[in-house]
């Protein structure tokens, strides 16, 4: 029999095989939303707003937010929103304005994606990506992986072997700054250190539930302190060292207590053995005793906090207007683009008082997260913990005193807290609404 008059949908028919094999295709592509979540993670890690490359992170991003909207719409699911969706979303609005608003660059609208438009997306996405043990267990081991990468290369930047960098974007001095540090995929080394001080306190979570293997947790005690230790930034430092501190005194279990004083007695060791070899301790000290940085932002800060006092309540708009009037105000340092080096201050100078009301909103919100009502079920998953939630305010307090000396505009490190921050409000949400039901069909 010929294979045509077989009929309709037998894949020897080629009109057929045109609609079934494109079907099969997006099939298997909604099957795959942890998949993409993570492909769109590593696509951010890996280009920085430096690099002059084809956007993949974009086009990545912009096929996961279909995928989800695919999806939602086949199993007419509705997009949850939480206490922290409204804060967000006004400050995505007040951005996107602020960028319309100014003359089209393709910087700005880098920028307003990397600190608005990701983290608002991933917030409220994560929930539904990453809904079940196996998916959050996946997100867990990639956060750990790029732990690994980033302390090894931080270490090989620190030992001067620039060969075995990867990628070699870098190493190149003529894209991004800090080519001096260890600065990793993110061309910035206070974006590399606070990934690498966020993460290390993951990977305390994944070792006190024993989801990491010895010999990984055995090397990340060395590596991790000796990776931040490289990245030659004394935000990340005292960050670094307040959060170990804090774990050690106040951890929820004494495993957890235990593994932030080896983390102590580990970093002081190292740091002492570093001193004593003078294997780039030179180039530590001078950087731990540079006063030009601080000089520098102490201007930013003077002539960030005359505007702000200026026009208090909705500030100067968006950065076509800043740029000039700070440059009139900057008489020592003359750059081609100045950065107020705080994430607050530059707020209430674009947006005044409504700016920081609303952001201060949005963080409270986010400590919250750590408040969870009484667990329904005693689950140890990853992130959904109970120890996890304690664990939580201390991530936000190492992202809110690394925004106090810099502008949080790094899209991974954006994407990573958001994530987490998402799975946490949904998390949260589920427990709620189980804790209503199981109250509901007690009281009938």
């Amino acid at each position: 029999m010929n294979v045509i008059s077989a009929g309709p949908y037998r894949y020897g028919n080629p009109a057929s095989a045109l609609i079934v094999l494109p079907l099969k295709l997006l099939h298997m592509w909604l099957s795959l939303p942890t998949f993409m979540f993570l492909v769109a993670l590593a696509a951010m890690l890996f280009r920085p707003p430096d690099l002059k490359t084809f956007p993949i992170d974009r086009v990545v991003f912009f096929a996961l937010i279909i995928l989800i909207c695919v999806r939602l719409c086949i199993h007419r699911e509705p997009l949850r929103t939480y206490p922290a969706t409204w804060p967000l979303l006004a400050l995505l609005l007040i951005g996107l304005w602020g960028t319309m608003t100014q003359p089209y660059g393709p910087q700005a609208w880098s920028l307003f994606a990397a600190k608005w438009m990701v983290p608002f997306v991933l917030f409220h996405i994560a929930g539904v990506v990453f809904h079940d043990d196996s998916s959050l267990r996946k997100l867990e081991i990639f956060l750990l992986m790029v732990l690994v990468y980033l302390s090894a290369i931080s270490i090989f930047s620190l030992l001067g072997a620039k060969s075995v960098i990867f990628p070699q974007f870098i190493t190149d001095e003529g894209i991004g700054i800090h080519a001096d540090r260890a600065r990793g995929p993110f061309l910035q080394a206070v974006a590399n250190g606070v990934c690498l001080n966020l993460l290390g306190l993951v990977a305390l979570d994944s070792f006190r539930r024993r989801k990491l293997p010895c010999l990984v947790a055995v090397s990340l005690f060395f590596a991790v302190p000796l990776a931040l230790l490289a990245t030659k930034t004394r935000a990340v430092w005292i960050s670094a060292a307040l959060s170990v501190l804090l774990v050690a005194c106040f951890g929820s279990t004494p495993k957890l207590r235990r593994i932030a004083l080896a983390w102590c007695v580990m970093a002081t060791v190292g740091l002492g053995t570093l001193f004593l070899y003078q294997a780039g301790a030179d180039s530590i000290t001078e950087r731990a005793l540079d006063r030009s940085p601080v000089d520098f932002r102490n201007e930013m800060y003077r002539a960030g906090w005359q505007m702000f006092i200026e026009k208090p309540a909705f500030g100067w708009g968006n950065e076509w207007l800043i740029q000039p009037e700070v440059e009139k105000r900057i008489s020592t340092f003359h750059p081609e683009y100045y950065v107020f080096h705080n994430t607050f201050l530059e707020i209430a100078v674009q947006r005044g008082l409504l700016g920081l009301g609303l952001y201060s909103w949005m963080m409270i919100c986010l400590f919250r997260l750590s408040r969870s009502p009484a667990a329904v079920s005693e689950s140890d998953s990853a992130f959904s913990n109970l120890h996890f939630r304690r664990l939580w305010p201390l991530l936000l307090g190492v992202y809110l005193l690394n925004a106090s000396a810099v502008v949080m505009n790094y899209q991974f490190v954006n994407a990573v807290l958001f994530t987490i921050a998402g799975i946490l409000a949904a998390q949260g949400w589920a427990d709620r609404r189980a804790m209503h039901l199981q109250h509901s069909a007690a009281t009938q």
